[in-house]
């Protein structure tokens, strides 16, 4: 039997969070499909303009009954009319469960439906959703996060995980999977898996640094001594330590650090390896100096981020 989804829009909503339509749409053409009824709906019907003024054809809202409401996301925060939070707020009640992508979680939140929730958001919005719904327990490091019938995920792209996600709970983490391989994406980034990435929040502005840094994450087992990233890079040492705290505002082994700890961290979350065999594959010297990096980026041991991601699973 299929599943009815609608999706909430508004004026200016941002147009790749269709990407999350676009996963129901590939999974109602496998095999056993069609899984999925979906639905665009507005406050008026119509055409609704995104961002980029593209028009997308909605129904007008109606009966609530659906088994999945989805409430689409923005570039910024955008206001609610009161007709548009009313009827998420019914939806939310008649609907098996209720997701957001991106700035969604503040229409959400405004509808009452966050209250004492785990809930996740774009990262730059994430401390603003926190500020204003105080009883709302945002995490700003999360791709999705499902938190009993609520479900919400961060900007943009991270829509096509939630998506996925809501079919594997559905279906199977099968049909997921062909999805995914079909769509030409990642079958599926963990829930808890981080929004940043260190060699994104580094910025290294030249070639040279950028080459440094991208030989450095893929030999992470190595001792990667200053000489050796200076070599990668076809600089000179001193050139080499200059231009690497100019661009990045750090030294390159404090960057090593970082990013051998966002490696370990993917490990530990997404598999079932040991902290000592974990901190071998990603070049601390001992299971203590991980423990010791790991405080000073998260502050909690990596035993702690292991417990978290059992419970999550």
């Amino acid at each position: 039997m299929k599943k009815s989804i609608g999706l909430m829009l508004f004026p200016g909503f941002q147009i790749v969070d269709l990407a999350a339509v676009t996963v129901f749409e590939v999974a109602n053409a496998m095999p056993g499909g069609p899984y999925y009824e979906l639905q665009m709906l507005s406050e008026h019907g119509g055409p609704v303009l995104s961002s980029a003024g593209v028009p997308v054809v909605t129904q007008r809202f109606g009966a609530p009954g659906f088994d999945t409401i989805m409430v689409a996301g923005a570039m910024e925060v955008m206001p609610s009319t009161p007709a548009f939070v009313a009827f998420l707020r019914e939806a939310s009640q008649a609907s098996r469960r209720t997701a957001s992508i991106c700035t969604g979680a503040f229409q959400l939140a405004e509808a009452g439906l966050l209250e004492g929730r785990r809930v996740t958001t774009h990262w730059a919005l994430a401390r603003e959703l926190q500020r204003q719904h105080p009883r709302t327990r945002v995490e700003e490091d999360r791709i999705f996060i499902e938190d009993d019938r609520v479900w919400s995920s961060a900007g943009m792209t991270a829509c096509i995980d939630l998506a996925l996600a809501l079919v594997e709970a559905d279906h199977g983490a099968e049909l997921a999977r062909a999805v995914a391989r079909k769509m030409v994406v990642y079958h599926r980034r963990t829930g808890g898996q981080s929004q940043f990435s260190a060699l994104l929040e580094l910025e290294p502005k030249s070639d040279r640094i950028q080459t440094a840094l991208t030989y450095a994450k893929r030999n992470l087992r190595k001792p990667l001594s200053v000489d050796e990233l200076a070599d990668a890079a076809h600089l000179s040492r001193r050139q080499f330590t200059r231009t690497f705290r100019l661009e990045t505002g750090q030294s390159p082994a404090k960057a090593i650090e970082t990013l051998r700890v966002e490696a370990a961290k993917v490990m530990i979350e997404d598999g079932n390896h040991a902290i000592d065999v974990v901190a071998r594959e990603v070049g601390f010297d001992d299971p203590e100096r991980m423990r010791r990096a790991f405080i000073r980026a998260y502050g909690v041991p990596p035993q702690a981020i292991k417990r978290a991601a059992r419970t999550s699973a």
